[in-house]
């Protein structure tokens, strides 16, 4: 397939090109070092054999990370689940919009549970180029079927970078038939309150040539609910929440953006699972005829309310809120075994916090807030 050449420096690398990116990979020093710790039990001769056994990114998605990410799921949680029964038709391209919890596996483990549930194909994903900090990192993820967003534009440069990136994902969806992955906002939801930024919609809708109901509607939008029993990054979140409301003008480095990604990958996660709502064109069909910003406020509640309703909640979700609000209000989907459970476990996390003036009790209660939050967002969800 021929693919317009606007797109050619932010889209996943064509099979054609995987060839000279696996030898370039191969030869990196870097790269090298990150194979021995991640792979320790394959030797980089086996490495280069597999690489060049796979003719399209999706080839190296099955035969490499597909593998490291179930070893990571047996590892690093108590299993991981995909419900997608609400998929009719797996032949065609959708967008999966979701909540975002992991920098990394929030794509990843999507990827493994379509396949796991027999789509012929996984996802391609939108990534923020602040997050490639070393070139072998932005080689990768290309092969790995993401596509590049570009950040730290100017404002006339960052909208011709974002209609150049919706008609990518138009592309992507109606003539290569793939997946796309993307969150509902830039970046992790903090305190995991999450909702959908309407600039996202607006992005979406910019690459169909036609009105922004039927530019949705081409994309087959699938809300997609994330729930982690537990956020490896909590106490990281936590901790630059404090550092933000005492530091004046404070922003991560890239140091933390690694440090955040790989205590997403490596931390204890608790039991994953992942639910996936009906596709929302017959009720983007609705809103025809609606003035154009309405438009996007009532889809971003569209999609939040399938994403609340369809969270899966755990013992911790609950504690937290009754933590909170100092009652037991929902004592019924706890024991006291979890929540003794949970307040040894929010004490260590609050122990691995170390930054001067450290304010435990506010520390505590972001956390509590993050563990909080989906539980009243699903309860309020469920009442309408």
């Amino acid at each position: 397939m021929k693919i317009p050449a606007e797109f050619d420096e932010i889209r996943p690398y064509s099979p054609e090109e995987l060839p000279q990116i696996f030898d370039e990979l191969l030869s990196d020093k870097d790269f090298q070092e990150v194979i021995k710790k991640v792979m320790p039990d394959t030797p980089l001769d086996a490495l280069t054999n597999i690489l060049r056994n796979c003719k399209t990114n999706l080839d190296v998605q099955k035969n490499i990370f597909y593998g490291l990410l179930h070893d990571l799921i047996k590892k690093c949680s108590d299993g991981f689940s995909l419900d997608c029964s609400q998929i009719a038709e797996k032949n065609k391209g959708y967008t999966f919009i979701s909540n975002h919890r992991d920098i990394v596996l929030d794509s990843g483990f999507l990827s493994v549970g379509l396949i796991d549930n027999g789509f012929p194909t996984t996802v391609e994903i939108a990534i923020g180029d602040n997050l490639l900090i070393y070139p072998w990192i932005k080689k990768l993820v290309r092969v790995n079927k993401a596509f590049i967003v570009q950040r730290a534009l100017s404002m006339r440069q960052m909208l011709e970078s974002s209609a150049r990136m919706s008609r990518y994902i138009h592309f992507a969806v109606t003539q290569k038939q793939e997946n796309i992955w993307i969150a509902q906002r830039e970046g992790r939801a903090k305190d995991s309150n999450d909702r959908t930024q309407d600039s996202v919609l607006k992005m979406l809708a910019m690459g169909g040539d036609r009105d922004i109901i039927d530019s949705l509607k081409e994309l087959n939008i699938v809300p997609l609910s994330l729930s982690y029993e537990y956020d490896p990054c909590d106490f990281l979140k936590a901790q630059e929440m404090q550092l933000k409301r005492d530091v004046e003008g404070f922003k991560k480095s890239q140091k933390d953006d690694l440090i955040n990604m790989q205590t997403g990958i490596f931390g204890y996660k608790g039991r994953i699972h992942f639910q996936a709502g009906l596709c929302i064109n017959d009720e983007l069909e609705t809103l025809r005829g609606l003035p154009k910003t309405e438009i996007f406020t009532h889809v971003s509640e569209i999609i939040d309310s399938y994403i609340h309703r369809n969270y899966r909640l755990y013992p911790a979700n609950y504690i937290a809120c009754d933590m909170l609000d100092g009652n037991t209000s929902m004592a019924e989907h706890y024991t006291e075994e979890d929540k003794l459970k949970f307040e040894a476990y929010l004490q260590k996390k609050i122990g691995l916090i170390d930054i001067p003036n450290k304010d435990v009790d506010f520390l505590r209660q972001c956390i509590l807030t993050m563990y909080a939050n989906p539980a009243k967002n699903h309860l309020q969800a469920i009442r309408k």
